[in-house]
């Protein structure tokens, strides 16, 4: 299936809420789910939002947190469908994979301003992970790992510091903005979302 490449300000505007795509934008007075807070299409703000199903609320669901981690139909499924299969709760198995890609780990750590420049940073081969390049976004860390710029790119960060991360760094990651690295202490849980996401939803509906 082929990457979704519509505005990523629509895709926040059709599921009626921020997912926080464009990264400094989002923030600030121009964002479109601040200036026009309703559905796109040619009726605009006269269009309503239709009752959903059961079924259509669990898609939805499903559509977003694909939009958020920018992960297409059939590794996503792959991802649930092994939460499904380990132990423990398929929930926070399926968050957990999610939240350990590298390149939400690198957004996390506030490298990028959103996962789509860290997905970019991820593929052009300036991270390290333990020292040696890694250019996969879904890569997923481990406890131990430590996430660095690479020597050669470190000029593009030159104006990073604390006050460009618009939200903190999860307990389950260590960083050190000024030393351009971070360090993955443990597993993500759901307190370090900090995103309305209802992912049982996506276990249910996968589960028909």
């Amino acid at each position: 299936m082929a990457r979704n490449l519509d505005p990523k300000c629509k895709r926040c505007r059709r599921e009626g809420e921020k997912l926080f795509l464009k990264g400094e934008k989002c923030f600030s007075p121009k964002c479109p789910m601040v200036k026009r807070n309703y559905p796109p299409g040619m009726h605009g703000p006269k269009q309503h939002r239709a009752r959903r199903t059961q079924y259509g609320i669990q898609l939805r669901e499903k559509q977003k947190v694909k939009t958020i981690y920018a992960v297409l139909e059939r590794q996503f499924r792959n991802y649930v469908l092994k939460a499904m299969k380990n132990d423990g709760d398929s929930g926070e198995n399926l968050m957990k994979m999610l939240e350990s890609r590298l390149d939400n780990v690198v957004y996390r750590f506030g490298f990028a301003m959103s996962r789509g420049v860290a997905r970019q940073l991820v593929s052009h081969n300036h991270i390290l992970i333990n020292g040696k390049s890694v250019n996969i976004p879904s890569y997923n860390v481990k406890m131990g790992d430590k996430v660095s710029i690479r020597e050669k790119s470190k000029k593009m960060f030159e104006n990073l510091d604390k006050s460009t991360q618009k939200s903190e760094t999860p307990t389950w990651l260590e960083c050190d903005l000024k030393g351009l690295e971070g360090k993955v202490l443990g597993a993500p849980a759901y307190d370090d979302i900090k995103q309305n996401i209802n992912i049982p939803l996506i276990i249910e509906f996968y589960s028909r």
